[in-house]
């Protein structure tokens, strides 16, 4: 999951708890004790909903099904079009409201050096509806493979998300049915599972 979904899943938590999902990327290791107690929280819930989504069976074979010898970036290119897809079947109004939140709290507040020059770019190109473009989530899926050192293998599965697009998208029903079910926050509540 990426940006779109994480604010998804914690839309209904704080701000706090929205912020440090959104940010969670950004923050390395297991000591989070200079983040406020929601933030904390919202960083492992970001970290739960990846873990939960790595292993989930409709990923796994969604992963399968990329070319061999580009498997092991598959989960990157496989992140941005889950946040494509979701992107398409949220009502506009919803996902206007979550989208202008997000923005809001990402201009108010500094993120983690590792996002801190990515966040002001996120905003003011409005990745967050963008994705709902196919074209422009290849674009993200490109440019990031640009950030990766060495050749741009992200590049080179651009034909396989085009081709296997109905498969890919059957597969995220799957998983999103069972992620959003398992780890979505409802609107009002603390988030207090494992």
């Amino acid at each position: 999951m990426n940006f779109l979904a994480h604010g998804w899943l914690a839309r209904g938590g704080s701000d706090d708890f929205l912020y440090g999902n959104l940010v969670a990327d950004g923050v390395k290791g297991n000591d989070l004790g200079d983040w406020r107690a929601a933030v904390a929280e919202g960083i492992r819930h970001h970290r739960r909903v990846d873990a939960f989504v790595d292993a989930h069976p409709a990923v796994r074979q969604a992963r399968a099904l990329a070319p061999d010898g580009r498997r092991r970036y598959a989960g990157i290119a496989l992140d941005l079009l889950w946040d494509h897809f979701l992107a398409i079947r949220l009502p506009r109004h919803e996902r206007d409201v979550l989208v202008q939140r997000c923005y809001r709290l990402l201009e108010e507040r500094p993120a983690p050096d590792r996002l801190a020059t990515m966040m002001p770019v996120l905003v003011r190109q409005d990745w967050l509806r963008g994705y709902a473009d196919f074209r422009f989530t290849c674009r993200a899926v490109e440019g990031i493979g640009r950030r990766l050192s060495g050749p741009n293998r992200l590049v080179e599965l651009l034909p396989w998300l085009e081709r296997d697009y109905d498969r890919l998208e059957a597969a995220f029903s799957s998983l999103w049915e069972d992620v959003d079910q398992a780890l979505g926050v409802p609107p009002g509540q603390t988030l207090n599972r494992p």
